[in-house]
């Protein structure tokens, strides 16, 4: 995924789209994935920003866990990853940006810290061993997780189109990363990342495709 080359519009253009569950593992991902956005509405109702610091701490596990076995399997079955470990650590290092801005939009509170560190604690624990016996099943969880991160974004984007959430002035780390104008407010950083959130959405659904079609194994 290329950042950097700005945007001629205040729109970028993304599919809302769904992964319509094709067996007993897609069922199973897709499960998981609603039972975790329970807690995520619970905690975080009509608190985007904070929400967003949590959830994009556990993001960014996922490609990092990803990236490190398919190179562990590349070395030990001496064969391509096919570019799925770049595609992976980008994914992994993107999410991490997601998080960087938006702490300095929302400001964790310490509570809030502690909450990232254990949440992540459990999270690597839970899907390194996922990906290591279940690939198929761990990339389909990513893919409905972002599913369920454009939702939350184009909510995000709607109650600061509606006045709720103030439209404040993006971060410069934003403006750096995704090349935005200097007038760049919040709105526009939450387009950008509803879009890298699609497209990892679309790229984790592909990659638990080819495994399940055997052109990846």
């Amino acid at each position: 995924m290329k950042h950097g080359s700005g945007f001629d519009t205040p729109e970028v253009t993304f599919e809302n789209t769904h992964h319509a569950p094709q067996d007993w593992r897609d069922r199973s991902a897709l499960r998981f994935v609603k039972f975790l956005r329970i807690f995520a509405d619970y905690f975080f109702t009509g608190r985007y920003g904070h929400r967003a610091v949590v959830l994009e701490t556990v993001a960014a596990v996922p490609g990092m866990v990803g990236g490190l076995l398919q190179h562990l399997k590349a070395i030990r079955h001496i064969r391509d990853d096919q570019g799925w470990i770049k595609e992976l650590i980008e994914e992994a290092d993107n999410e991490r940006m997601h998080l960087m801005t938006f702490i300095h939009i929302a400001q964790p509170s310490r509570g809030e810290r502690w909450m990232i560190m254990v949440t992540q604690f459990i999270f690597y624990n839970f899907y390194f061993f996922l990906y290591l016996f279940f690939p198929r099943i761990a990339h389909r969880v990513v893919g409905y997780l972002e599913e369920e991160a454009v939702v939350s974004y184009t909510q995000y984007l709607e109650q600061i189109d509606a006045g709720t959430v103030e439209n404040v002035p993006a971060p410069q780390i934003a403006k750096d990363y995704w090349n935005l104008p200097d007038n760049a407010r919040l709105r526009e950083v939450v387009i950008v990342i509803r879009a890298d959130e699609a497209a990892h959405r679309d790229t984790n659904h592909d990659f638990a495709n080819k495994i399940a079609d055997g052109t990846h194994v």
